[in-house]
Order: structure tokens, then sequence, then C-alpha cells
């Protein structure tokens, strides 16, 4: 995946689509890098995303309770400079 750009990852319900970005993140830990997933869905799981070699001790995890909440801290998340891989699961829920 590019560095510096957006990627939308899309499909149907159930295609591997929070795995890809699991693994993303996985992959950018263990190159040292900071990752941050805004779990808009509630839907984290802690036991497989460990299972696909995520740091969850070291996993920036936010789940926040509107789309408004969720930009904000994206937008916050990537000012600041400090993130590599910045996750958002899933746009479809930041919509009312």
């Amino acid at each position: 995946l590019p560095r510096g750009r957006i990627v939308e990852i899309y499909g149907p319900e159930s295609s591997g689509k929070t795995t890809l970005a699991l693994h993303t993140v996985a992959e950018a830990q263990k190159k040292g890098g900071i990752c941050a997933f805004v779990d808009a869905e509630h839907a984290l799981d802690p036991v497989y995303a460990r299972k696909l070699g995520v740091d969850l001790e070291n996993l920036l995890i936010s789940q926040p309770d509107t789309g408004e909440q969720a930009l904000e801290i994206c937008d916050t998340l990537v000012r600041s400079g400090a993130i590599d891989v910045l996750v958002v699961d899933s746009v479809a829920a930041l919509t009312p």
C-alpha cells in the first residue's frame, strides 16, 4: 500500500476487508510503525487480531460513538504526524 495516501478497501460483507487491514497493521508494527484502529462498528475482535500478528498493547484503538467523533479522531491523528497506519472500520458505519 502506498505510504501517505488514503486507500479504500471495499467489497461484500465478510470478504476479508478487516482481515486485510489487520494484516497491514501487523506488518507495519513489525517494522516499528505506530498504528491506530478507529473501530466505528465496535466489532474489533482482539483474539482474531492477535492471531493475525497485531500487537494490541501498542495499537491505538478508538471506538467512537458518532461519525463526527470518528472523523475528529482521524483528523487529530493524521495532523499529529505520529501515525504510520490509520484504519477506519468501516466508512459505512460513519453515516447516520
